[in-house]
This record gives C-alpha cells, structure tokens and sequence, in this order.
C-alpha cells in the first residue's frame, strides 16, 4: 500500500473523525480507524472512505 504519508496526516474516521492506521486482513490492505476500529478498504493503493465499505471490527 503506497498512501502519500501528507495524506495520511489529514484523513480522518468518516464516522467518528478518529485516526486511521495502516493495516491488513486476509491479504487485503487497509485502514483502520483507531477510535471505532472500522477498517476501510485500500483499493489500487485509493483509500475507499466510505462507512458502508467498512469491515466492522469483530
């Protein structure tokens, strides 16, 4: 996952506007917000920000 570290610095939870964190599950890259823990998905390296994307957390 190549995500532009400026970018990482200024995107935020859509949900609960906490920070996200680089991570993976099941092979699949993607973002995990460290306020609610909905993962985001990472799609060709375009973080897809949207809460009905979001894995839950388990």
């Amino acid at each position: 996952m190549k995500i532009d570290p400026k970018l990482m610095e200024i995107i935020v939870c859509p949900s609960c506007h906490g920070a996200l964190e680089a991570g993976s599950h099941d092979g699949t890259d993607e973002l995990v917000c460290t306020g609610c823990g909905l993962a985001y998905p990472v799609r060709d390296d375009i973080p897809v920000l949207l809460v009905d994307e979001a894995r839950r957390p388990s």
